[in-house]
């Protein structure tokens, strides 16, 4: 007897309580980060554990994720890079930089278009945008 994962209802799982942002902003993943805990007085740090490897064409592709727990509250924050070496973590969204992911409770959308805002203003930043569920093709591969 052969048992199958389902990776569709993990990922429903997955995003059930998130909120993914799509931003372009061609620099490096460490001077973004360090953008972001200056603007928000956030403290994102690499997370190697929930890194993603994916293996495309015979080869491996890791992608850094950088993790942020809010204190006292519910709510996680997971930026990925969406870019290595050539390969894309979601194809679909090949101009997109990074990937901001909002896990947790109490996301209310006066919340999420706060942090919009704010992450436009950072220097470099040329556009950020809600993905909705129904977009991403590929979200078994934000899952860690």
């Amino acid at each position: 007897m052969r048992l199958k994962l389902d990776v569709a209802e993990m990922a429903e799982e997955f995003f059930d309580d998130a909120h993914l942002l799509g931003i372009v902003a061609p620099i490096k993943d460490y001077q973004f980060c360090w953008h972001l805990n200056q603007r928000f007085r956030f403290h994102f740090r690499i997370n190697n554990e929930i890194e993603i490897q994916m293996t495309k064409k015979n080869r491996n592709y890791y992608f850094p994720i950088f993790e942020y727990p809010e204190p006292n509250q519910f709510r996680n924050h997971y930026l990925y890079n969406n870019q290595h070496d050539g390969e894309y973590l979601l194809p679909e969204f090949r101009h997109l930089d990074f990937l901001w992911l909002i896990k947790g409770d109490n996301l209310d959308l006066n919340l999420i278009q706060e942090i919009i805002q704010s992450i436009k203003s950072i220097n470099g930043v040329q556009l950020v945008l809600e993905l909705t569920n129904e977009k991403i093709k590929n979200k078994e591969h934000l899952i860690f």
